[in-house]
């Protein structure tokens, strides 16, 4: 069964094969095209059309001090560091993973591994009124790294007021990867290509999408870290394949995030 969802996955399938299949308009008639399930709130949402009409997008970005506002950054906005050692990765906890049950699948709470100091963390104000999230969700980095090569991390999370910090949604860049997914109408990827230590690169991790609230009383924080191990791959830092080379280099991480260069987090926000 479904949460708050009348009917069980068979009816559901069986009416969409009605309707595609044998041409039944009548199966889906009182169906709206669009239906999502909002996690906070629990409940199953209809829309005739998507994006959800009304929605926009919101940028959050990331301030010094850690902080997580609508507003861009300034001139005292200075540069967030950490440090990413291969050989000590930041371990994967929960998430969409498809692992031996030992990692553990799902929402789960962040705070164990939030304290380490190749984490950063940037979180809002207690928030005053529900906060609806329907969509894609990407978060763009401005960075520099002492490697040749490396990867960023990003996770959304949803901060409770008891402290937990459940995850919503992450995802995952590789540095020589940044220019290899394919522009509407290029026939071929650009192949990966290595960047030069010490100069600022702009990166867009996507999250893929979600469908949240973050209730009245919750905080909303973004993640950046270099390694979420054993789901993804650790990058040795070196620019050499795995396949071929088990050496590796600790890389000295930079995130930007004033006026000129807002790292920052874009999300599709609906009201009502």
């Amino acid at each position: 069964m479904f949460l708050d969802y009348s009917g069980d996955l068979t009816d559901a399938h069986l009416r969409w094969f009605d309707a595609t299949i044998k041409r039944d308009e009548v199966a889906l008639e009182d169906t709206p095209p669009v239906r999502v399930f909002v996690m906070g709130e629990n409940r199953w949402r209809g829309y005739e059309e998507w994006p959800p009409p009304g929605s926009r997008e919101e940028m959050w970005h990331l301030r010094s001090g850690g902080s997580l506002r609508r507003e861009p950054g300034g001139v005292g906005d200075e540069p967030a560091r950490y440090e990413y050692d291969p050989d000590e990765p930041v371990p994967t906890l929960g998430g969409p993973i498809l692992m031996a049950a030992i990692h553990g699948s799902g929402p789960r709470d962040q705070r164990p591994i939030e304290g380490r100091p190749d984490v950063l963390l940037y979180t809002s104000q207690v928030l005053e009124s529900p906060l609806t999230v329907l969509g894609s969700v990407y978060v763009t980095l401005f960075a520099a790294s002492s490697a040749p090569d490396t990867d960023f991390v990003a996770r959304l999370v949803d901060v409770y007021p008891d402290g937990r910090a459940i995850c919503v949604a992450d995802g995952i860049l590789r540095a020589s990867a940044r220019e290899s997914y394919p522009a509407p109408g290029v026939v071929r990827p650009v192949p990966p290509s290595p960047i030069e230590p010490g100069e600022v690169y702009e990166y867009v991790i996507d999250l893929w999408a979600t469908g949240i609230t973050f209730l009245a009383g919750h905080r909303m924080r973004v993640e950046i870290t270099s390694s979420s191990h054993p789901r993804w791959e650790r990058n040795l830092n070196t620019g050499e394949s795995t396949y071929e080379s088990s050496r590796t280099e600790v890389a000295h991480q930079t995130i930007f995030q004033d006026a000129g260069r807002p790292s920052r987090i874009t999300l599709r926000v609906v009201v009502g």
